[in-house]
């Protein structure tokens, strides 16, 4: 029997429904509470409408389930859009004859607690020389930054909005997001306030760069996202943020139905250390290393070195005194010249850790940021001279302007 588009999302209506029916009656609030800082706890979400729940048995009709969900949008919408807001980042240059030439740029954020703090993406609040927060109501309001966290691409910044500062967002989990969940996000597309998108969890897991590293456990979504989104929240049915709306991928610049946003658990890791200190401690092995690919192993095999696999992490020169050095691992013992450089050669190859097979650094990079913290001990597995031997390195923190 076919079943008609209608037909088709009462089917997943009435799946959702038994699975959260009695849950979405009493919203849980899920935000997180640094506790290196007396950041308020952000209060109990607005009361949202449940879902219509059918008797046992019975199935709602096409009019009425949709009338559930567009309500439940609604609902959503109402209660989450007053805390998000627009970010103006103003810096200043001059012209050749000694002009002051302001220029501007924009995303989104959103309040996160009852302090003023607010959460956006690094890219948003970059080099700003004066920010500005104005929230749906009209009202602008200066702010300040908190912490910034370039390899996440997250920042928090703080107004002192007083009464008319909006109630927050509550944090939600990723963990147990599934590919086909419903989301939304608000944003400031082009510079349209207040702006709702609709979708759908695309993909979970993913990898996205950054300005200076990668993000592990994206979220893919098909819910328009556009210049001037970032910093936003993509939510869920229950009104919890589960992710900030971060990055596209499209040809023209536009929405093609492929956006991505930074986890909700990424999210509360770093936002937690962003305003207890300002930035955000990423574990540090001490280490320059360069990823191999067949053509890079062959060039090493050529230089005579001896290379037996075709990826993995070539160590070429390990930090004084840091983890690596610590643990025994070593960096090259002799120079060659690889075209216009000059690079170290006769290191260790890291091929695993704790097991896990490392083949580039965006794999390694997103282990360690994402299984790991300062302090813990990593299961190093490492090639020497074609042998392969395994080391424990100790995670520290990565010093500043590494």
């Amino acid at each position: 029997m076919r079943l008609s588009k209608l037909g088709l999302l009462l089917l997943i209506l009435s799946m959702l429904i038994t699975g959260l029916g009695c849950a979405l009656t009493n919203l849980p609030t899920l935000s997180p509470t640094p506790t290196a800082t007396a950041t308020p706890v952000p209060p109990t979400p607005t009361p949202l409408p449940p879902l219509v729940t059918p008797a046992s048995g019975a199935v709602l009709d096409e009019n009425t389930a949709l009338l559930a969900l567009q309500s439940r949008i609604i609902a959503v919408y109402k209660a989450a859009s007053p805390a998000v807001v627009n970010i103006t980042n103003r810096s200043y240059a001059y012209s050749i004859f000694g002009q002051i030439i302001p220029q501007e740029g924009s995303g989104s954020g959103f309040v996160y607690d009852t302090a003023g703090h607010i959460i956006t993406n690094y890219h948003v609040i970059e080099n700003a020389e004066e920010l500005l927060v104005t929230f749906s109501t009209g009202k602008v309001y200066p702010a300040e930054v908190v912490g910034a966290d370039a390899q996440n691409d997250l920042a928090v910044i703080r107004v002192d909005a007083g009464a008319d500062l909006p109630a927050p967002i509550p944090l939600g989990t990723s963990s147990t997001l599934e590919v086909g969940q419903f989301v939304l996000a608000i944003g400031n597309p082009f510079g349209l306030e207040q702006t709702l998108t609709t979708g759908v969890i695309s993909a979970l897991g993913r990898v996205i760069e950054s300005e200076s590293g990668f993000i592990g456990e994206a979220i893919q979504t098909d819910a328009a996202i556009n210049p001037g989104n970032s910093g936003g929240p993509l939510l869920d049915l229950d009104g919890r943020v589960v992710g900030v709306n971060t990055q596209i991928v499209s040809t023209g610049g536009d929405s093609a139905g492929i956006g991505f946003a930074v986890s909700a658990d990424t999210v509360k890791r770093v936002v937690v250390e962003l305003i207890a200190r300002g930035y955000y401690p990423h574990p540090w092995v001490g280490a320059d290393m360069v990823a191999l690919t067949p053509s890079i192993a062959d060039w090493f095999r050529k230089a005579g070195m001896n290379v037996p696999v075709d990826s993995g992490l070539l160590v070429l020169e390990v930090t004084r005194g840091g983890p690596a050095a610590n643990a025994g691992i070593r960096g090259g013992t002799r120079i060659v010249r690889m075209g216009r450089y000059q690079v170290p050669v006769g290191g260790d190859i890291i091929v695993a850790a704790d097991g896990q097979p490392i083949a580039d650094m965006r794999a390694w990079t997103v282990y360690l940021e994402t299984q790991k913290k300062i302090g813990d001990t990593v299961q190093v597995t490492i090639l020497r001279d074609g042998q392969e031997q395994v080391v424990s390195v100790v995670l520290a923190e990565q010093p500043s302007g590494r």
